[in-house]
């Protein structure tokens, strides 16, 4: 069995992004001769990726990667904790050589990124408020509204291209920290009026803060989520081995078992 070296979040937080500029999927190698293949991550954003009682990073997003970790030999994939906003930018540098983050696969982004033919995740996009509140259950309700929001991500993506047209356009309030907790507690103190984002992260994040905090109306979206690669020959040949574990890993139901864990039901595309 191959042995596995994790970044934990504190580790890349004290060593910084800048830090790991000079390194590349060619040149990094671990202790066993394997070529290691930084993953980027966030450490906020559970039960999909988060950084544990240890300050290690888990998750089902985590754990999803450390499957496809034992099935392929000569590679070893290390994790590093990177901020939402950050994590693109570390993808095009090479501070990372993949995301594994619960990232959707848009058409923009597709143009743009390598993703994995087969996705490891379906998720919905559904509208959080202020527990008891009636006025809002759709996206047309958010017109005129205080929304949170993270720049980049599809959540954020699908209200931008919703003010493209909308009579009255959504209030976007981007966040600085880029942490959904903060923006969660927003909407509770009534900072804002709602926040759109994955209902599983966010039932997470209120049942471990206690918030005053709801889930309302019919998911707006579904997506599937992929692991997202750079536009390059080496991002190809890690798809190529890639694509085959995630298909095994859903036909011999460890996706499912992953996703039950870590989220209690099975979100697992077709």
């Amino acid at each position: 069995m191959k042995r596995k070296y994790y970044l934990s979040a504190s580790l890349f937080l004290l060593l910084g992004v800048g830090a790991l500029s000079g390194c590349s999927s060619k040149e990094a190698t671990s202790a066993t001769g394997d070529q290691v293949i930084l993953v980027g991550t966030q450490n906020d954003y559970p039960p999909f990726a988060f950084a544990d009682e240890k300050n290690e990073l888990t998750g089902y997003d985590v754990e999803v990667v450390k499957k496809i970790d034992e099935k392929l030999d000569g590679y070893t994939f290390e994790f590093v904790a990177v901020p939402w906003d950050s994590m693109f930018l570390a993808l095009e540098s090479n501070k990372i050589q993949a995301i594994a983050d619960q990232v959707a696969k848009t058409p923009e982004r597709q143009k743009k990124y390598l993703f994995t033919d087969e996705s490891y995740f379906a998720s919905q996009t559904v509208i959080a408020v202020e527990k008891g509140r009636k006025d809002i259950q759709t996206l047309e309700d958010l017109e005129g509204k205080k929304v949170g929001a993270l720049a980049g991500d599809s959540y954020t993506l699908l209200l931008e291209e919703y003010n493209k047209k909308a009579a009255q356009p959504i209030d976007l309030k981007y966040s600085e920290s880029g942490n959904p907790s903060e923006i969660l507690q927003d909407v509770q103190n009534g900072r804002i009026d709602a926040y759109v984002n994955d209902p599983i992260m966010i039932n997470a994040v209120l049942e471990k803060n206690d918030l005053g905090v709801e889930v309302v109306g019919q998911p707006l979206v579904n997506d599937d989520m992929g692991i997202v690669l750079k536009q390059e020959e080496e991002g190809k040949k890690l798809k190529a081995l890639i694509d085959p574990v995630l298909e095994e890993l859903k036909q011999d139901g460890t996706l499912a078992e992953l996703s039950k864990k870590w989220t209690g039901g099975e979100y697992i595309p077709e």
